[in-house]
């Protein structure tokens, strides 16, 4: 491997509101033809749900999904208890955190799992950026 690759996949954790991580799961999915890593895992944080125990959930999440290359843990809404939960297992290295997560950021953390964890969230925090733009409408209809 090279000093920006690693043979052991980055785990990848979404840690989301309701259904949505589902969601993205499964568009992923449909996107790569069925393919998701068995390196990623869904949490839902019920809207009523203590921020401890969505916590207590995660971490044990983390070490199922860490297997030496560390976890990206992506979340929805900044300041909501999926994104507090998040930046709370934070560990520089070890676990990194993102927030606003979409289809393409997903499918970019997929794509690249194989990425050193620091290289791999930069990469997937782009494909929030650069994927998102105005449209126009085609001039050839």
């Amino acid at each position: 491997m090279t000093e920006t690759s690693t043979s052991t996949p980055v785990g990848i954790l979404l840690l989301t509101h309701g259904r949505l991580g589902e969601a993205l799961v499964e568009c992923a999915c449909h996107v790569l033809g069925g393919q998701v890593p068995a390196e990623l895992a869904v949490l839902s944080a019920g809207q009523d749900e203590p921020v401890d125990e969505v916590e207590a959930k995660a971490r044990q999440l983390l070490t199922t999904l860490d297997q030496g290359a560390g976890v990206l843990v992506l979340t929805d809404l900044l300041g909501a208890t999926p994104a507090r939960v998040a930046t709370r297992l934070i560990a520089p290295g070890a676990v990194e955190a993102l927030s606003g997560v979409s289809l393409p950021m997903l499918l970019r953390a997929i794509n690249y799992r194989h990425r050193l964890l620091p290289a791999l969230a930069k990469k997937a925090l782009l494909a929030g950026t650069e994927c998102t733009l105005a449209m126009t409408a085609d001039a050839d209809r």
